[in-house]
């Protein structure tokens, strides 16, 4: 019974200090998005956070790094088109 009330604490102040952790990081990426700062790298950091314990926020960082994939793609194609053409 004492077991099952520890772990259930335990999980539970993991989750909130997950979700506090991961949230401020990622609100501090936001925030950089209009304030100078690296918002490219702190915001996925904020994401990989809360990955950790929240579904929805793996789902996010999937997306943000398939379309961080596909600009690279496309980056890497028209500087290969630009370098055919010269």
């Amino acid at each position: 019974m004492i077991k099952r009330v520890v772990d259930f604490t335990y999980k539970t102040a993991r989750r909130i200090v997950v979700a506090v952790v991961g949230a401020s990081v990622l609100l501090v990426g936001i925030i950089m998005i209009v304030t100078p700062g690296p918002a490219v790298l702190v915001i996925p950091i904020g994401l990989a956070i809360l990955a950790i314990e929240f579904v929805w926020a793996r789902h996010w960082l999937k997306k943000l790094r398939e379309m961080i994939s596909r600009r690279a793609a496309d980056n890497h194609s028209e500087r290969a088109e630009v370098h055919r053409n010269h």
